[in-house]
């Protein structure tokens, strides 16, 4: 007999929102009925706590946000951060030396709730998806200069190497002490994003903090994601599915779901409670 779901947990761009960025009706129905049954819900995504939030209305039907992939825990009924981490600032000038070196454009973030702000260095090669990034927060961006920068904790450095993808498996060897992730770009759904964040971050680890924090058996959990990033994820929780629209790869290791076109969030849900 399958064991009562306690925690859902869903990533949110490509899983919980359509290609409009919007949540179906039918998904917004699930998630009130999740809270009938005494069943919390929990968003995890990369998107920083202002990102978020632009998406995410105030009364939005969910008990917690992970945002950031790990780094930061919110409690949405009360609107309040109740987990944060960081890199030291050594660290981040250690591993920022290293990008300058291999001529990657990235972004350091300011530590949490101010991680939307970021220093960045731009190299010689054209990468378009590290200016939509550029554009699209520059007012909250200063550019860094290896000669003269004062480095500070860091939430996370976002590294964008446009077609040079081979960089992610270079990045996971040499950087140390770190937790490097591989997403895709929200923004083309094409280019690689390298992500890198203190050791132990992840949406799984996240998640493994909030299952202590509300004293939750990991168990009975369930995670529903659409790509790299969600990795942690779907390996830590009970009861895992992807969605139709995530990568092939992911697709043949764990069960599907629906696309986000077409409630997978939901669908998800009902597989594993109708079994419950």
């Amino acid at each position: 007999m399958s064991q009562k779901i306690e925690m859902v947990v869903t990533d949110l761009d490509g899983t919980l929102l359509n290609d409009n960025q919007q949540t179906h009706q039918k998904d917004l129905q699930t998630l009130v009925w999740l809270e009938k049954q005494g069943i919390l819900r929990v968003v995890a995504t990369g998107r920083n706590l202002y990102s978020a939030l632009k998406v995410l209305h105030a009364d939005y039907p969910i008990d917690y946000l992970i945002f950031s992939s790990g780094a930061g825990i919110y409690d949405w009924k009360h609107q309040h951060l109740i987990h944060s981490d960081y890199l030291p600032r050594q660290q981040v000038e250690r591993i920022s030396q290293l990008l300058i070196g291999y001529n990657i454009d990235f972004m350091i973030h300011e530590v949490i709730p101010d991680n939307h702000k970021f220093v960045y260095f731009r190299g010689t090669q054209p990468n378009p998806d590290f200016e939509r990034r550029y554009e699209l927060y520059r007012p909250f961006a200063e550019p860094l200069d290896p000669d003269t920068e004062n480095f500070q904790h860091s939430c996370q450095i976002l590294a964008i190497p446009g077609e040079r993808t081979e960089f992610y498996e270079r990045l996971t060897k040499e950087i140390e002490g770190a937790k490097v992730i591989r997403t895709t770009s929200p923004l083309d759904g094409i280019s690689m994003w390298i992500e890198i964040f203190p050791q132990g971050v992840s949406k799984g680890h996240g998640v493994a903090w909030l299952c202590r924090h509300t004293q939750t058996d990991p168990t009975k959990t369930l995670g529903i994601g659409n790509d790299y990033n969600d990795l942690d994820l779907l390996n830590y929780t009970g009861k895992s599915f992807v969605v139709a629209n995530a990568p092939e790869e992911l697709k043949d290791k764990y069960p599907n779901c629906n696309s986000n076109q077409s409630w997978g969030f939901t669908d998800a849900v009902g597989r594993v409670l109708e079994n419950s």
